[in-house]
């Protein structure tokens, strides 16, 4: 099933394409990460195709400058705090609403060595265990959808690392940012191959994907100029280099893959995937898995083994649940 279907979109498409003759009056999104970057390009196109869109938001304030006159609303919700996680999903449960489209967009990357309250690394707790928590939460609201999608937002970036599933804050390894950013985007996609075999039956489906090189978002906060010339994404001026022959992206085109995921009927039937540019990506060959380097984003696509092995779903699933106390979730296969 991981391998392209004819989308007949590509890597110049952009998320007002995607959804071109789609209509999602009546359907409610959430947005993770929906005020900036490429969850703010995601939560635009939704609304402008239709759906109702919230984004919860840690920083309330830049979400309601960045949202200003959209008709999209905010509430708060921090992926670091499990009480706030939960207090958003409250919220929106007691709406008894529905939820069709769940976009997991935010994230962190590079950062230097943080620790949540519970002594996690703070890139695998936001970017996956936060999220991994959220969807629990929301779990009556997609079942009552009667046919949602939780879509993950990875990263070529996966191929850093896979998850260390004995040591996934670095409590007993040197940390390197670098492979914290790659595991927690190997667990996104992980989390969707686990999260579709336990939800499919109930019309829950999971998708991941990588949405290309996308300078202008706050994930480069971390990255310092050099950086970011290094790996040919800036010109000398500092200015973002824009080039989808070489999957340098805009945040509209960027969203394109989010987009697709979330609505298109071209999926319908299908799950726990992993996307880029738009299409269903082949499996890395094994010419193609030497050690990653800063660039090679720009030429060789596609998703690592480990990424969307079923068994190591299964285990990251059952770690997950373990760290995620006293809020655990248990949803059955």
């Amino acid at each position: 099933m991981q391998e392209p279907i004819g989308s007949g979109f590509s890597s110049a498409s952009s998320a007002n394409d995607v959804l071109a003759g789609i209509d999602l009056t009546g359907k409610v999104a959430i947005v993770t990460g929906g005020y900036a970057g490429i969850g703010l390009a995601t939560a635009r196109a939704l609304r402008a195709a239709g759906a109702t869109v919230i984004v919860p938001a840690r920083d309330l304030p830049k979400a309601t400058r960045a949202l200003d006159g959209i008709d999209i609303a905010t509430s708060a919700m921090d992926l670091l705090d499990p009480a706030s996680i939960d207090a958003f999903a409250a919220r929106f449960l007691a709406s008894g609403r529905p939820l069709h489209i769940l976009v997991n967009s935010a994230g962190i990357m590079a950062c230097p060595l943080t620790r949540d309250a519970r002594g996690y690394e703070a890139q695998f707790a936001t970017n996956h265990l936060g999220h991994f928590q959220l969807v629990a939460r929301l779990r009556p609201a997609l079942r009552q959808a009667k046919g949602a999608r939780v879509v993950s937002v990875s990263s070529w970036g996966h191929r850093y690392s896979p998850v260390v599933l004995d040591d996934p804050s670095f409590e007993r390894r040197p940390y390197d940012r670098w492979a914290a950013y790659g595991q927690s985007k190997t667990a996104n996609i992980l989390f969707a191959v686990a999260l579709d075999r336990r939800g499919r039956d109930e019309g829950v489906r999971a998708f991941s994907l990588h949405p290309g090189s996308i300078v202008g978002t706050d994930l480069k906060r971390h990255l310092s100029d050099e950086e970011l010339r290094k790996a040919g994404v800036i010109d000398e001026r500092g200015e973002p280099i824009l080039d989808v022959a070489r999957n340098l992206k805009s945040p509209e085109q960027g969203a394109s893959t989010s987009v697709w995921c979330a609505t298109s009927p071209q999926l319908d039937g299908l799950g726990g995937l992993y996307c880029e540019n738009t299409e269903v990506a082949r499996v890395v060959e094994a010419k193609d898995m030497a050690p990653p380097k800063h660039g090679d984003s720009q030429r060789v696509l596609g998703v690592m083994p480990y990424a969307i092995d079923p068994e190591i779903a299964e285990a990251l699933w059952s770690l997950s649940e373990r760290l995620a106390q006293p809020t655990r979730m248990i949803w059955a296969c």
